[in-house]
């Protein structure tokens, strides 16, 4: 008999607990919540949006949700990158990398016979927050066979590191390639004890290079739900379900902003100079844009005191500390700036 009441006592403090297992608490969303989302999908519909899927979280409870595609593992592009930048964290907490070790430390077998000179300025904080000194995005390389961190070596360093923003999906497969190289797990392999596995995630399909690496800065496929449970984590500075899961100066260092930031296919720079010019752009004005709020370690910083994982084509895991709220999509939709527009005056009002 007493070790049936043990057993219940187990069973119930786990419950309370939290099981990671099990899908996230739903909440009753009020009247008002109920008719916001339907509006918010009208004007998703008029505006001729592909939008996949929507969740609201608030108080740790699911309490808006709408599954518009298939519930399967959906490409996350970008958002791809926060999760890498999370297992750079742990590394780091673990001493296994610092923020200011230079990749021809890390990768001496990559580095050009004839090295550009600011490349040996290049760190690891300088990937996490795209300030590696590039005045244009080395992605395209991806698509070769060759070595990509040679590529990335090889490729143009306009400025001096650190004084430059220019987003660069390469530079996230070299943090991948850096926690693989110190750890010698793949990160979707080295995430698995550490985060997956306590967020109650499981382990997803992460795409990889001709070189075996994890690519880091895209091709994870999440759920939706797992995205949520990503976005309570980071609400939470780090915890989930009452356990901390990632170090919490870790977190607050990600969704700090860092840097200034500009939208892909520009650089800082040349930002700068277009506004000398056209001080006037409504896509480059503050009050407008979502993509100059600043950057983090992997995260955007955007309107609303908010900040956010963002992968192209719509997929957004959005942390709203103020509201003690999360808002995750998916979608196939071009103009994401739009995309945010329709969650600011539609769910944001009812949080």
């Amino acid at each position: 008999m007493k070790k049936i009441i043990l057993l219940i006592a187990s069973v119930c403090l786990w419950m309370a607990c939290g099981n990671p297992n099990g899908p996230l608490p739903r909440g009753k969303a009020s009247a008002e919540m109920n008719a916001a989302l339907e509006a918010y999908l009208q004007a998703v519909n008029d505006s001729s949006e592909d939008l996949h899927s929507v969740m609201v979280l608030q108080h740790g409870k699911v309490l808006l949700e709408k599954q518009i595609a298939p519930d399967t593992a959906h490409i996350m592009n970008s958002v791809s990158k926060t999760f890498t930048a999370t297992a750079v964290g742990f590394a780091i907490e673990e001493g296994l990398l610092h923020l200011e070790d230079k990749i021809v430390d890390l990768f001496p077998e990559s580095v050009p016979e004839t090295p550009q000179p600011r490349l040996a300025d290049i760190t690891i904080r300088h990937l996490l927050t795209m300030n590696s000194g590039h005045g244009t995005d080395p992605t395209p390389l991806r698509n070769g066979d060759g070595d990509w961190i040679r590529g990335f070596m090889e490729w143009p360093i306009d400025y001096e590191p650190g004084t430059c923003y220019c987003y660069n999906s390469l530079g996230t497969y070299l943090l991948s390639a850096a926690v693989q190289k110190v750890t010698g797990q793949k990160v979707v392999d080295y995430l698995d004890s550490r985060l997956w596995q306590p967020l109650g995630i499981a382990k997803p399909f992460w795409r990889e290079s001709p070189a075996g690496i994890n690519t880091g800065g895209w091709g994870l496929y999440l759920h939706t739900e797992d995205m949520a449970r990503m976005g309570l984590c980071l609400l939470g500075g780090g915890k989930f379900q009452g356990k901390q899961v990632i170090p919490a100066a870790w977190v607050a260092e990600m969704s700090r902003n860092q840097v200034p930031s500009v939208g892909a296919g520009l650089n800082e720079m040349q930002m700068k100079e277009i506004l000398v010019q056209h001080p006037s752009l409504p896509h480059f004005l503050p009050e407008n844009s979502d993509w100059v709020q600043g950057y983090g370690y992997q995260m955007w910083m955007c309107r609303h005191n908010a900040f956010r994982a963002d992968g192209a084509n719509g997929q957004y895991i959005i942390i709203l500390p103020e509201k003690n709220a999360v808002i995750v999509t998916t979608a196939h939709i071009p103009n994401m700036q739009q995309e945010l527009n329709l969650i600011w005056d539609y769910l944001l009002p009812i949080l």
